[in-house]
């Protein structure tokens, strides 16, 4: 039991180093100082420079809002001599992240609640009233059947419907488009970012812009990129696409917003970089129901206190503001996690080494 007691004593108080053995061999030890090289490179260059692993991260919280002004001025054969301002083409006056501006659009005027022939496109076609079924509601019709069928045209014959009549024309949206003076229609979007992590906030409104200054700049990538003003026709076009064109069908853009802040360095270096792209599918090849379009309707009694309506097909193109964002800070942490690592990385060097000797037989 004495010598036992004796022998835990001594090597709990044992103190071991371990046998360094030096290799004389050029080829061994130019692997060697390589392998240290590539290490210390990885996790100076790739880890700390490139990845900034010195820093903790946060992602950001957004608001945005949205305001569009301009005028467009029209002359048709239905509405006649009329201007239409920011209440008539943004559709509604205001959504979650996007905003939508009408640029074109198909008018069915007066309508009223009463009996006509169903539109020949539906393909409720008929001979007599024995093909047509009293109260039949379908999805592709335009009202309630009456069971009756009645002349569409010279031609052609159709069941009847209670709907609002006269139904609206199934025809191909006006080329040029009709507000296709939306082009230079301009929108200020203002956004609001907040880091919760560092408790850091900034908008895109940056604090040297002043109220004189935003009542004339327009958003420009070499002379106004701190502009929030930004010209509908100017995203479209940096999104590689023709306003003009895209305006007959409508489509869907998306305004990209990026915040990627280095918050070790001032906050004046944080600022919104803007990108456009074109989000809906218009493949040639593929382009069944293209753009993007919706139906609303106006209200109106007549003078014989009936409710008439003026139906609108409106296409148009929808802005998505889409914020994305990352920000970085110096934290202890981090920072001594990826030492470490880099520290067990250049253990493997001796592995390495030990490989090289023993599979090449190289000389001690």
């Amino acid at each position: 039991v004495g010598s036992f007691c004796t022998s835990l004593w001594q090597c709990y108080f044992e103190y071991s180093t371990p046998k360094i053995l030096v290799i004389r061999s050029f080829k061994v030890g130019t692997l060697n100082r390589f392998t240290q090289a590539l290490v210390i490179a990885y996790i100076i260059g790739y880890v700390c420079v490139l990845k900034k692993g010195y820093q903790d991260t946060d992602t950001v919280l957004s608001s945005v809002t949205t305001k569009v002004k301009g005028i467009a001025l029209t002359n048709t054969s239905d509405l006649g001599l009329r201007i239409w301002d920011v209440a008539d083409y943004v559709i509604p006056p205001q959504e979650e992240n996007s905003f939508f501006v009408l640029t074109n659009l198909i008018i069915t005027l007066n309508q009223t609640q009463s009996r006509c022939p169903e539109s020949n496109s539906t393909g409720f076609y008929c001979t007599s009233d024995r093909d047509c079924r009293v109260g039949l509601r379908d999805t592709r019709g335009n009202g309630v059947q009456t069971g009756k069928c009645v002349n569409y045209s010279a031609d052609v014959k159709t069941c009847e419907v209670w709907a609002w009549c006269p139904l609206e024309m199934d025809a191909e949206p006006p080329v040029p488009p009709m507000l296709g003076d939306a082009e230079n229609f301009t929108v200020l979007i203002k956004n609001s970012i907040r880091y919760p992590k560092f408790n850091f906030n900034k908008r895109n409104i940056l604090p040297h812009v002043n109220t004189s200054y935003l009542e004339h700049c327009v958003f420009n990538r070499i002379t106004d990129p701190d502009c929030p003003i930004f010209r509908l026709k100017d995203m479209v076009t940096e999104a590689e696409e023709d306003f003009q064109t895209m305006a007959v069908h409508g489509g869907v853009m998306g305004v990209q917003i990026s915040w990627e802040c280095n918050l070790d360095m001032p906050s004046s270096w944080c600022v919104p970089k803007y990108t456009f792209r074109r989000l809906d599918n218009k493949d040639p090849v593929n382009n069944v129901a293209p753009g993007y379009n919706f139906r609303f309707a106006k209200y109106y009694k007549n003078g014989d206190n009936q409710e008439t309506r003026t139906l609108i097909k409106g296409f148009g193109i929808r802005f998505d503001v889409m914020v994305f964002g990352q920000a970085g800070k110096f934290n202890i942490v981090p920072t001594l996690v990826n030492i470490g690592a880099g520290l067990a990385l250049l253990g493997l060097v001796s592995l390495i080494r030990l490989h090289w000797t023993y599979f090449y037989k190289a000389p001690f």
